[in-house]
């Protein structure tokens, strides 16, 4: 059977995603296409997939599960979790294998050769798509880039940043901004790094994007919304299936988990495009920094609090939850910050209070990011 491929670029990193399953390679191109060149490979031969840069490997191939779970049971398995799901881990004669058995998935990694193997398509998809994800962010990183905790939002190839913590109105922003005809870079993360020319460049962080019901009802999103899952248009596969119902019953009104996280609809990269209307960009300089707060009965303002660049909001190996570097992708010397914090501390940043009334949140957000970029 012939395989299939698709191509990513960011930057200087490359990785190809091959499968003898269409749809598998179809979902990457889909995944990164928007924010990331990605395409179909002209010639996806085996001489032609991993010249230089990474490669996964990826199938529906059930019986391979039980192959590569019993040679993690004949390494002595650690036990992690990753991507939300309990995860075995053995090593042996420099190859990682590793066992997701709930979920059915099993992983071989050889430095940047990934093999992926599955009970079912999507589940194989989904993996995929975020092993290549983690393969251009090994590269990435051994170039010099660093992930921040942050949204972004363009204007002629200028990107406001957007950083705080869980909650302070980071997705907010960049959505407000981008429904007022700004370029949505980054919905939560990105890839940032000081040139020689002293700006400081900006790449985007594909993944889905979690926007709660109340946010979609209060932007005037959440019809259109409705009516494409109704029509029969499926969000990401990693919502959580009360989210779909909620959609489907019209129900407006946050959902929350007995943990008090909120469950969200969570959109495909290209979906921000095709369902919500926004312009997607790709790279810009960063122009200048945002620290929002909300409260959500607040009035719109700016306000001074000296919040600047702070060790939270650099993604590391560290600080990272979901997806801990079980496969050895990450660089083992990590690039350091502080040549980077010195160049963000440089550009103007304004502090706000952010409320839940969309249209008075996001005139002062136009309006604060217009000046930024203005006296960059």
């Amino acid at each position: 059977m012939s395989l299939t491929a698709t191509r990513i670029h960011a930057d200087t990193a490359t990785v190809t995603v091959a499968s003898q399953t269409a749809a598998i390679t179809e979902w990457s191109a889909r995944y990164f296409g928007p924010w990331w060149n990605a395409a179909a490979a002209a010639d996806p031969g085996p001489g032609s997939l991993a010249d230089g840069g990474g490669l996964v490997l990826a199938d529906v191939d059930p019986g391979r599960v039980d192959d590569i779970a019993a040679l993690v049971a004949d390494c002595g398995p650690e036990e992690t979790t990753y991507a939300n799901a309990r995860t075995l881990v053995g090593r042996a004669d420099g190859i990682t294998h590793a066992v997701q058995p709930e979920e059915r998935i099993g992983y071989q990694a050889n430095g940047r050769r990934l093999v992926i193997v599955g009970g079912d398509l999507q589940s194989v998809a989904v993996a995929a798509a975020r092993l290549a994800r983690e393969l251009v962010r090994g590269q990435l990183l051994a170039d010099g880039w660093t992930v921040l905790h942050a949204s972004a939002a363009t204007q002629n190839g200028d990107a406001v940043l957007t950083l705080g913590d869980k909650g302070a109105g980071k997705t907010t922003t960049g959505l407000l901004l981008a429904l007022g005809g700004w370029g949505l870079l980054a919905n939560d993360r990105v890839f940032v790094r000081p040139e020689p020319d002293g700006h400081v460049r900006v790449l985007p962080w594909p993944s889905a994007a979690a926007l709660g019901l109340g946010l979609l009802d209060a932007t005037g999103l959440y019809d259109q919304v409705r009516e494409k899952v109704l029509a029969g248009g499926q969000l990401h596969p990693t919502q959580h299936p009360t989210v779909t119902q909620a959609l489907v019953d019209g129900r407006r009104e946050p959902l929350w988990k007995d943990t008090g996280k909120e469950l969200k609809p969570q959109f495909f990269p290209d979906q921000l495009a095709s369902w919500l209307g926004l312009t997607l960009a790709t790279e810009a300089h960063a122009a200048g920094l945002l620290f929002p707060t909300m409260s959500p009965d607040a009035i719109p303002a700016l306000v001074e609090n000296g919040r600047t660049l702070t060790d939270a909001d650099v993604f590391d190996q560290n600080t990272e939850d979901r997806y801990p570097d079980i496969f050895g992708l990450t660089p083992t010397t990590a690039t350091g910050t502080q040549d980077l914090a010195e160049h963000l501390a440089r550009l103007p940043r304004r502090s706000l209070i952010l409320s839940h009334d969309t249209h008075a949140s996001g005139s002062l957000l136009a309006k604060t990011a217009e000046e930024i970029v203005s006296a960059s």
